[in-house]
């Protein structure tokens, strides 16, 4: 072969399955070269290009689709998920002593656990604060709520980290807002960028596994320091699969402060920052009982509670749109999106709505919205980035939502 002559891009040829692809309905085989698919078509088609294929894999049947889109992702949580102390089993409150208490028999740091649900169990309340001492034998412990809005926390996380003084502190250990904020980010503060390398590898792998091929990164200052982004989006990384696009959940009041907030994260070069979006939370969420709501809650309370004011929301959506960025937030509830409707409409006088719908900003969540709501959204061109799995998990007539909003179908 002559010096500097390309290399041949093998070709592989898949058949005898059900190709799933808008093009071609009824397709059953396709061809890659190289890393690109470069055909599709039927079986009998297919018989052309077995001569020349480097290799033909006979599909026996099997499905083969596009790759899946994960638009609402935290990496390195979701690593820690895998490697913490896993509640999401737990059917009584017991179960989740027991499992504390287990993981302490073990290392000397800060014990790490997520997902437990208190609704669906008998005692109907989360451990307290005296439990998780007992159980955890003293040590550091966080014990995120499966929405991850709230959590449980030991008397030496607490006084570790002065979280007594933070808005949202319950005596009985029980965290929210800034409390939870502030202890959800100080306890990822000791991660070192090796832990952090390997929580990452596992969830891109976990997520390469489930058919994921592409996952947006919705960083936040009170999820993760600025390195855990970049780490994530070096392109010369171990994590080229699945593709990650980059957000940062920081509020932008004006051009300074935006272009400060993207030099703070130190990106490597040809790493691009897609937005300022995510988890930029208005408001909260309905089973921590923090989303908030027109009217109090059915079985509790509260009309939960909002971290941004319309104010802010407008600011944030001028400053991203001057400089090309996709702006969004962190909503669910009824009152929170009456907060962004007001931002949002601020934002079209002050930039023009032709300029306002060309960056295309987004919503993460959007749980109750109003036929008003909508009819916004639609007109300035916001995307709403919905998650159906929380719906099946807990929608319908006798469950979490339908117990517990009050506001639904109240409006208007």
């Amino acid at each position: 072969m002559p010096a500097g002559a390309p290399l041949s891009r093998p070709t592989t040829l898949y058949r005898g399955g059900t190709v799933r692809t808008p093009g071609v309905p009824a397709a059953q085989a396709l061809l890659v070269v190289g890393d690109r698919v470069a055909w599709v078509g039927s079986d009998e088609a297919a018989a052309a290009h077995a001569a020349s294929a480097d290799e033909v894999v006979e599909l026996a049947g099997a499905l083969v689709a596009p790759a899946f889109v994960d638009a609402h992702a935290h990496v390195t949580e979701t690593g820690l998920a895998l490697t913490g102390i896993d509640l999401r089993a737990a059917t009584r409150l017991p179960d989740v002593l027991a499992r504390l208490e287990r993981a302490a028999r073990h290392g000397t740091g800060p014990l790490l656990g997520h997902g437990w649900d208190e609704r669906s169990w008998p005692e109907q309340r989360p451990p307290t604060r005296a439990e998780l001492d007992r159980a955890g034998g003293g040590r550091q412990v966080y014990l995120a709520r499966v929405d991850v809005h709230s959590a449980v926390i030991s008397t030496a996380l607490a006084e570790a980290y002065g979280l007594r003084e933070q808005a949202g502190w319950s005596d009985d250990g029980r965290i929210e807002r800034d409390a939870h904020h502030a202890a959800r980010a100080l306890t990822r503060q000791g991660i070192s960028a090796g832990e952090r390398d390997g929580l990452q590898r596992a969830a891109l792998a976990a997520a390469a596994a489930a058919g994921i091929g592409c996952l947006h990164e919705m960083s936040a200052p009170h999820i993760a320091p600025p390195d855990d982004l970049a780490a994530l989006l070096t392109p010369e990384g171990a994590h080229a699969r699945p593709d990650v696009v980059g957000y940062r959940g920081a509020l932008a009041r004006d051009d300074a402060e935006r272009a400060a907030l993207v030099a703070e994260l130190g990106l490597p070069p040809g790493a691009a920052l897609r937005g300022l979006a995510g988890d930029l939370c208005v408001d909260g969420s309905v089973g921590s009982r923090t989303a908030a709501m027109r009217h109090p809650y059915a079985d509790a309370d509260t009309c939960g509670h909002t971290y941004l004011d319309a104010d802010q929301v407008g600011d944030h959506l001028v400053a991203c749109t001057a400089a090309g960025l996709q702006a969004g937030f962190h909503v669910i509830g009824d009152g929170a999106l009456d907060v962004v409707a007001a931002g949002l409409r601020a934002a079209a006088d002050r930039v023009g709505v032709p300029a306002l719908r060309g960056a295309g900003h987004r919503l993460e969540h959007v749980e109750l919205a109003d036929p008003g709501h909508i009819r916004l959204l639609a007109d300035l061109a916001v995307v709403a980035s919905v998650q159906p799995a929380f719906d099946a998990a807990w929608g319908g007539g006798d469950q979490m939502y339908a117990r517990g909003s009050a506001s639904t179908g109240r409006w208007p």
